[in-house]
C-alpha cells in the first residue's frame, strides 16, 4: 500500500463506519449507556445486507451441492467437548498489562518493546488469559456446571457426525455446514467490526477418505470458494492466498491457508481453510468412548475420515463487502454523490418505489399499487419523503439497485422510469411487465 494510500485508510473507514451507523447498518452496542466496547448491533439495513450473505452462503456450499447437508448447533454444549477438542489446554495466551494505562497486549505481539507503546508505561509480568467465555448452567451458581460459549463452531458438527450419517444417506466423501454465532474473549480487538467479543461463522467440515488425494480436494475447496466472490460482490484481486508454515500452523492441522482481503486498512484474513486431519474426531472418540469410525462399503473397512474445514467470518465478509461497495463521485454540477454498489444478491433492497410527488393521490396510489405488486418478489422500499433527488441520494447511499418512480406520464401510458444506482440512467419500462424486468436485470 502506498504511503497517500496509507493516510487516506483512516479517512475511508471514518466514512464507512459514519455510514453505517447513519444509514442503520450498523450501531455501537448498548450506546445509551456508554457502549461496551466491541461490541455491535445490526441495524434493520445491516440484518438484510447479513441475512442476505448468509442466504447467498447456504445456497452455493449446500443446497447447491449434492455432497453437503447443514446443521444449527447449539451455544452451549457438554464442557467435555472442549476439553477433547484441545481448546480448555491450548485456547490460552500470555497477558501483560501496563501499570500506567492499564491497557493489555500478548508480548508476542509486541516484539522487544520493554515499554507500553501506548503511554510508555512499565508492564506486570505475563500471566494466563482464556480466550474462552464462562458461564454457569444451573440455578445456583456455586452448584452449577461450568460450561462455555463456544469459541468456534466445527466443534459442534463434529459431536452430530455420527448422528448426521444416521439420519441421512450421506457416504463419504462429504460436507456439513451450519452457520452460527461463536465468542472469544480477545485481547486484541478494534477495527470496527472485524475483530468482536461476539461474531458470526459460516463454517464447513469436508469428511473423507484417509488414503484420498487430500491435497487435490484441498486445492478444490480453495477454488470453490474463491468463485464465491463473483457471487458476492468482491474482487478476486484484492484477495490473497496466504500459506501458513509449519511453525505458525495451529497443531492440529497439516495445512492451512488463510485467503486474506485487501480491507482499507490493510490486508488481513477474511476467510481460511485447513486439513485437520483425523485429530478431531479422534479425540473425541477417545473422550467420549463413542466410536468415529465409517464404514466404507466400496472398500469393505472402516476408518475415522479426516477432516477439510473451509471456513468464512460473516462480520469479515460484511465489511469486506460494504468496503468493497463504498464509493465517492464528483459529479458534474461539483457535488460528491456517495454511492454503495453492492452486488443485487446481498444489496439490502433491490428496488425503491416512489410517486414523483406526494401530494397527488392519483400518483401515490398507482405508486403503492406497483410496490405492492413487486413486494410479492422482492424486498422493495417505499419513499415518499422530500423531492426526488433526495430520494435518489437515499437509495444511492444504501445500495439500492434500482428506483421506479411513478409520473404524470405512467398515468397515460402505463409506463414508469426506471433509475440505475451505479450509471444514474433511466428508461422507461412498462408496468406490466416490470417484475420480469427485475428479474432479468437484477441476475446479471
Amino acid at each position: 500500500m502506498k504511503k497517500e494510500e496509507k493516510e487516506n485508510v483512516p479517512n475511508i473507514m471514518e466514512k464507512i463506519i459514519s455510514l453505517c451507523k447513519r444509514r442503520g447498518f450498523v450501531y455501537p452496542g448498548s450506546e445509551i449507556y456508554g457502549g461496551l466496547a466491541n461490541t455491535y448491533d445490526y441495524g434493520p439495513l445491516g440484518t438484510e445486507l447479513k441475512n442476505n450473505i448468509k442466504k447467498a452462503w447456504w445456497k452455493y456450499f449446500i443446497q447447491n451441492r449434492d455432497d453437503m447437508v447443514g446443521i444449527d448447533g447449539g451455544i452451549l454444549l457438554n464442557p467435555k467437548i472442549w476439553e477433547a477438542s484441545g481448546h480448555v489446554e491450548n485456547f490460552k495466551d500470555a497477558l501483560i498489562e501496563c501499570k500506567k494505562c492499564h491497557k493489555r497486549f500478548r508480548p508476542d505481539k509486541l516484539g522487544d518493546t520493554a515499554k507500553c507503546p501506548e503511554c510508555g508505561g512499565e508492564f506486570t509480568p505475563a500471566k494466563t488469559f482464556s480466550g474462552m467465555f464462562k458461564t454457569i448452567i444451573g440455578p445456583v451458581e456455586e452448584e452449577g456446571l461450568v460450561a462455555y460459549l463456544r469459541p468456534e463452531t466445527a466443534q459442534t458438527i463434529f459431536a452430530d457426525y455420527k448422528n448426521v450419517l444416521s439420519s441421512t444417506n450421506m457416504k463419504i466423501p462429504f460436507g456439513i455446514g451450519q452457520i452460527g454465532k461463536a465468542f472469544r474473549n480477545e485481547i486484541t480487538t478494534g477495527q470496527f467490526i472485524f475483530r468482536t467479543l461476539e461474531f458470526e461463522q459460516m463454517e464447513i467440515e469436508y469428511f473423507i477418505n484417509p488414503v484420498s488425494d487430500w491435497n487435490k480436494i484441498f486445492e478444490d475447496w480453495v477454488n470453490y470458494m474463491h468463485n464465491f466472490m463473483d457471487v458476492i460482490g468482491l474482487n478476486r484481486k484484492k484477495m490473497y492466498n496466504h500459506e501458513i508454515p509449519d511453525t505458525e500452523r495451529a497443531f492440529y492441522s497439516k495445512r492451512t491457508i488463510d485467503m486474506e482481503y485487501q480491507f482499507p486498512f490493510g490486508q488481513e484474513e477474511l476467510w481460511a481453510i485447513a486439513y485437520r486431519t483425523d485429530y478431531d474426531l479422534s479425540r473425541h472418540q477417545k473422550y467420549s468412548g463413542e466410536s468415529m469410525e465409517y464404514f466404507d462399503e466400496k472398500e469393505n473397512k472402516k476408518y475415522i475420515p479426516h477432516v477439510i474445514e473451509p471456513t468464512f467470518g460473516v462480520d469479515r465478509t460484511f465489511l469486506a463487502i460494504m468496503s468493497e461497495a463504498y464509493n465517492e463521485e464528483r459529479l458534474e454540477n461539483g457535488e460528491t454523490r456517495i454511492v454503495v454498489k453492492f452486488n443485487s444478491r446481498v444489496a439490502p433492497y433491490k428496488a425503491a418505489v416512489f410517486p414523483l410527488v406526494s401530494n397527488r393521490e392519483e400518483l401515490v396510489s398507482k405508486a403503492r399499487e406497483i410496490y405492492g405488486g413487486l413486494k410479492k418478489n422482492f424486498n422493495v422500499f417505499w419513499d415518499d419523503r422530500g423531492n426526488i433527488g433526495k430520494r435518489y441520494r437515499y437509495q444511492d447511499e444504501i445500495g439500492t439497485p434500482y428506483c421506479v418512480t411513478v409520473d404524470y406520464d405512467t398515468l397515460k401510458d402505463g409506463t414508469v422510469t426506471v433509475r440505475d444506482r451505479d450509471t444514474m440512467k433511466q428508461e422507461r419500462a412498462e408496468i406490466s411487465d416490470l417484475t420480469d424486468w427485475m428479474k432479468n436485470n437484477l441476475e446479471k
